[in-house]
């Protein structure tokens, strides 16, 4: 992320002529560098655990670059941890809407909808993640797992059962 984010203001800086540079937006670059900063703070929380903080840093990360499909991710994974499924649930769907090829958000909300009792739900994002990754990806391996270890109704259903 700091990477891509990084790229971006120097993307847009080389791209303008020396003439033209200070005409690049303070806010936009100011922005990016916000959102860069409070990305880093909510890495640290989310290490740390810390899913309040997390959600303070990815809420102004978010405000600081709108656009920006992981940091809904992440606000979706420290809600879920926190306990809070509609607000996991509405930062998922965010992300997606925003991205709707992010394999992390489809792994997250696959795995909020088995926490959820909703694996058929699940089983749509590993599908999701079948066609944007066919080659595989930790991503919807790791939702497959998921899906395989949940504790289905009835041993029939989870053997029969095509993800």
């Amino acid at each position: 992320m700091k990477r891509l984010l990084r790229a971006i203001v120097f993307a847009l800086l080389a791209a303008a002529p020396l003439a033209a540079r200070a005409e690049v937006s303070p806010e936009l670059t100011n922005g990016i560098a916000a959102a860069r900063a409070d990305y880093e703070r909510a890495r640290k929380a989310l290490d740390k655990l810390d899913w309040s903080a997390a959600i303070s840093a990815l809420e102004s990360a978010a405000r600081h670059d709108p656009q920006d499909a992981e940091f809904q991710n992440l606000l979706g994974f420290a809600h879920r941890n926190k306990g809070d499924m509609d607000a996991a649930f509405r930062h998922y769907r965010a992300a997606l809407d925003l991205n709707p090829f992010h394999r992390g958000a489809h792994e997250y909300i696959g795995r909020a909808y088995l926490m959820a009792d909703k694996p058929e739900k699940a089983v749509e994002h590993l599908r999701s993640l079948e066609r944007n990754c066919p080659d595989g990806c930790r991503e919807r391996e790791l939702l497959k797992k998921a899906i395989e270890e949940y504790p289905w109704p009835d041993a029939t259903s989870r053997m029969t059962r095509s993800y």
